[in-house]
């Protein structure tokens, strides 16, 4: 456990499996990102207060691009604000390789920039 610090970063990876499409064209629903950015924003609050922290917020939610199955995303939390008993944290979802079956059923491609898909702004309590 650290002290929080305003700046921080945390980043997950994962992958997008298949059976999480909802949606024509391999779609994945809007609240892929936000229970993937639930997940990242547990572990900074477990690195900076040693407490999985509650989910107390969003805000500013903005689906800018499509996710879908067979992309692999990064989620990323960056800590904009330590109160007493609350953490702000700026949330992204990037989409960083992406499925190419077009070519062959397996194929993929590493996305160089990543695309920006989601971002929003939480806000959790730490005991």
């Amino acid at each position: 456990m650290s002290t929080p610090e305003v700046g921080r970063i945390v980043v997950h990876r994962r992958y997008v499996p298949y059976s999480h499409a909802h949606y024509a064209g391999n779609l994945v629903d809007g609240a892929y990102s936000l229970a993937a950015f639930g997940d990242v924003a547990t572990e900074m609050c477990v690195r900076t207060d040693g407490d999985e922290g509650l989910f107390a917020s969003y805000s500013d939610v903005q689906f800018t691009a499509p996710v879908r199955a067979g992309d692999v995303i990064e989620i990323e939390a960056r800590l904009v604000r330590v109160g007493r008993r609350s953490r702000e944290m700026d949330f992204q979802v990037r989409v960083v390789c992406r499925a190419a079956a077009d070519r062959r059923e397996s194929s993929a491609d590493v996305l160089d920039p990543p695309i920006v898909a989601t971002t929003a702004r939480g806000v959790v309590v730490v005991p």
